[in-house]
């Protein structure tokens, strides 16, 4: 509530200056991984800010199992991710193309894991 004689105050602006500024003080990013039910495998969820693993573990926690969906999760700081050029796609995966013996098909399951 502004007084009797006081100078009202503008709000900063918003430069890059003040930006830089900001994300020097924010806590690192990380990435999400939820595993719905035994057996399948863990799906990126999304991203969220913490200080430390254990704190992104809890945010997690709470931010994307909110109905018991999940039964494990997984936390990674975004800079430990690396991640590889869709345009050199050709350079990583085919290669493996002639190796037949990689392909599941030489795998029995078992009937438990129906779901694969």
């Amino acid at each position: 509530m502004k007084r009797r004689g006081e100078r009202r105050r503008h709000p900063r602006l918003w430069n890059s200056a003040n930006q830089e500024q900001a994300m020097s003080n924010e806590w690192p990013i990380w990435e999400v991984f939820v595993r719905s039910k035994q057996g399948l495998d863990h799906k990126h969820c999304g991203s969220l800010h913490a200080a430390d693993a254990s704190m992104a573990l809890r945010m997690a926690r709470d931010v994307y199992t909110r109905r018991q969906e999940g039964v494990s999760i997984w936390v990674v700081p975004s800079a430990a991710i690396t991640a590889s050029d869709p345009n050199e796609k050709a350079e990583l995966f085919e290669p493996a193309g002639d190796k037949i013996y990689r392909h599941p098909t030489f795998y029995t399951l078992p009937d438990e894991v129906n779901h694969m």
